[in-house]
């Protein structure tokens, strides 16, 4: 048997690998705030209180039962609040650093937990961006979120390599896709993220690629040989 366990699986990237792996055969599990589908588990990432326990137990049932292979793909994230660091709301920032980092690491290290013991080949993704990477006005929250798992997932590879039956962990850099949150990056006002035009450009250019398509190309690299601790780019 073989198990595929994903964050922010409802819609948009996250929602296509979930279709792919289970096509391809995997018990598919994804968390999410609206949890649409017959294989969703709602889980709001921005309440780290009550999010953890509802993960740990369903964890805990899947880690009961022998696994061929187990795929993790940690998708969940949150561009909102765009804009200046001076005209944040607080519980939004709050709110925005619970999703994307928080929630995050404790998604990945409780799969870890979960799994470690399991003698099965074992791979984790952590879906990064360019942001990680480089700096966008307004979009510190994001940006310093991004970075923090990059470093995040290099640490888990080097602790790995003394564990008995590994993970593979990998920063992921998906590309630009089609997204909703493409969609709010381009309704974007100028004070609150002066690029936005460059990314209205890249749309009406036909720059951006399909979730579909970004799916099959992170499908490639969780079968991959990637190194643990690695950067890849889907299509570097």
């Amino acid at each position: 048997m073989k198990l595929a366990i994903i964050s922010g699986g409802s819609k948009g990237l996250g929602h296509a690998i979930a279709e792919k792996l289970l096509i391809a055969g995997y018990q598919v599990i994804e968390f999410s705030r609206s949890a649409p589908y017959s294989y969703s588990v709602k889980l709001d990432f921005s309440n780290p209180d009550q999010m953890l326990p509802l993960l740990a137990s369903n964890l805990e049932k899947l880690a009961a039962q022998p696994w061929d292979e187990i795929l993790v793909v940690s998708n969940a994230a949150s561009l909102s609040p765009i804009g200046p660091t001076s005209k944040k709301n607080a519980m939004a920032v709050l709110a925005n650093i619970n999703i994307n980092f928080t929630s995050a690491i404790l998604f990945m290290s409780e799969v870890v937990k979960h799994f470690q013991q399991h003698p099965c080949r074992k791979v984790l993704v952590s879906i990064s961006s360019g942001a990680a990477r480089k700096a966008y006005s307004g979009w510190s929250l994001y940006c310093s979120s991004k970075a923090g798992l990059e470093s995040y997932i290099r640490t888990v590879a080097v602790e790995q390599e003394s564990e008995s039956h590994p993970f593979v962990v990998l920063n992921v850099d998906p590309g630009v896709m089609d997204t909703d949150m493409q969609a709010l990056i381009r309704s974007s006002h100028k004070d609150d993220f002066p690029a936005v035009d460059y990314f209205i450009h890249r749309k009406e250019s036909g720059e951006l690629r399909t979730p579909d398509m970004v799916a099959a190309g992170i499908i490639k690299i969780l079968h991959s040989d990637a190194v643990s601790g690695e950067r890849v780019a889907v299509f570097g």
